[in-house]
This record gives C-alpha cells, sequence and structure tokens, in this order.
C-alpha cells in the first residue's frame, strides 16, 4: 500500500506542479530549448486525448472525460485487489503509474478551466490563475497541458517513396506531459516484466490443473485389477 501511494503522490505532484509552471510562465507555442535540439518545454493544450491527439467536439470531450473517470474507478478497484492479494510490488509500482498518469489529466480536463485564463498563442500573453471574469471553460470541460517535447530526429522522405514521398518525417512529433509519460511506462514495464509480475498466477493454474487431474483412490485400485 505504502508503494502504490508513493508513487501516486510522486507522479502527481510532478504532473501538477509542471503543468502548473508553464501554464502560468509561457504563452502557448512557446518553447524553450532544454537539451540542444532534442529536448524543448514546449507549451501546447490538448483538447483530447493523451500525446495531443484529438477526440471530436464538446459530445467527443464529455465522453473522452466519462471515459477517465470510469477507467480511474475500475484501476483503483483492481489496484486495492492487488495489494490485499500480495502481488508482486514492482507491479504495484507499474499499476499506480498508470492510475496517476489518468487522475493527473482529470484534473486538468476538470478543473483548469475553472481555475486558469485561457492561453491563446500569443507571445507575452501568460494565462492568469483565478481570473476576474472566470475561467475559459466549465467543469469537464478544460484542456490538458502539455509540454515534453523531443524532435530526436528528422528527415525529408525520398520523392520516389509512395504515399510518404516528398513529407517531412520527425521522431518524436507528440508533445505530450509526466502523466502521459507515466502511463506509457507503467503499461511498458507490465507488457516487459509480466513473466515476473504473474508467475506466481502460472504456479497456481498448474496447480489446480495437477489437483483436477488427479486419480482417485478408488478409480487407481480399479486400475490395479484391471
Amino acid at each position: 500500500m505504502k508503494a502504490a501511494f508513493s508513487t501516486i503522490f510522486t507522479v502527481l505532484f510532478l504532473d501538477q506542479i509542471s503543468k502548473v509552471w508553464v501554464k502560468l510562465s509561457m504563452y502557448q507555442g512557446e518553447q524553450i530549448a532544454v537539451f540542444g535540439k532534442w529536448f524543448y518545454i514546449h507549451f501546447l493544450e490538448n483538447p483530447g486525448m493523451a500525446f495531443g491527439f484529438e477526440f471530436g467536439g464538446v459530445y467527443g470531450k464529455i465522453a473522452l472525460s466519462a471515459f477517465r473517470i470510469i477507467a480511474v474507478v475500475l484501476i483503483s478497484r483492481y489496484l486495492f485487489k492487488f495489494i490485499k492479494e500480495g502481488y508482486p510490488t514492482g507491479f504495484i509500482i507499474c499499476a499506480s503509474m498508470v492510475l496517476a498518469g489518468a487522475i493527473g489529466n482529470i484534473i486538468d480536463s476538470a478543473v483548469y478551466g475553472l481555475l486558469f485564463s485561457d492561453s491563446p498563442p500569443i507571445p507575452g500573453f501568460v494565462a492568469s490563475f483565478l481570473p476576474e471574469d472566470g475561467g475559459y471553460a466549465p467543469f469537464l470541460m478544460g484542456n490538458v497541458v502539455d509540454m515534453l517535447y523531443f524532435p530526436l530526429f528528422s528527415f525529408e522522405w525520398p520523392e520516389w517513396m509512395p504515399f510518404v514521398g516528398g513529407n517531412h518525417f520527425e521522431f518524436f512529433r507528440p508533445v505530450f506531459n509526466i502523466a502521459d509519460s507515466s502511463i506509457t511506462l507503467g503499461l511498458v514495464f507490465i507488457f516487459i516484466f509480466q513473466k515476473r509480475y504473474f508467475s506466481h498466477l502460472s504456479t497456481e493454474e498448474i496447480d489446480e490443473e495437477f489437483q483436477s487431474e488427479e486419480v482417485s483412490p478408488a478409480e487407481e485400485s480399479g486400475l490395479e485389477r484391471s
């Protein structure tokens, strides 16, 4: 339980402190070089899903918010179950990372529209906290703040290439945040270490199968007589 709470608190703290700092310090579209041309703090607001993918319109926004809330409830329920059943600490941490990331983005969409003013892509125009005229969006209609940008390399596709010829390719193009990273890393680590995390389940299943195939004493004596 301690590992789960520590992970969730750490991810949420880092996620929210970075988002609030960017929201109150940068105009949308502004970027700050951190590591040469490979890593920037690039402020964007995302009305949709993780990594900048949008999910259309007001109804799409409501559906996405509802999905996030349902996902958080289900993940929380199963995380508590995993803790009670004594799952490995590594798995609990990974599941907690997924839960914390989902909560982090829900906070943005739920209350950022109420707490902050708008952030138009105008140089020098920085949002304010608790503006007198009210926030820029109602409950659950706020945008998710993204800022991590890693354009590690880019090139132009040759003209002779079908479909993509002449187009510019950049890796990694999406701008994301710590909550997105937490969800992704949590799922990736679960996938990579699944044999270690679920080894105890495999053993139990083997034992159950072995017990179901054991021959009863009566059957054994009958086999011996035959």
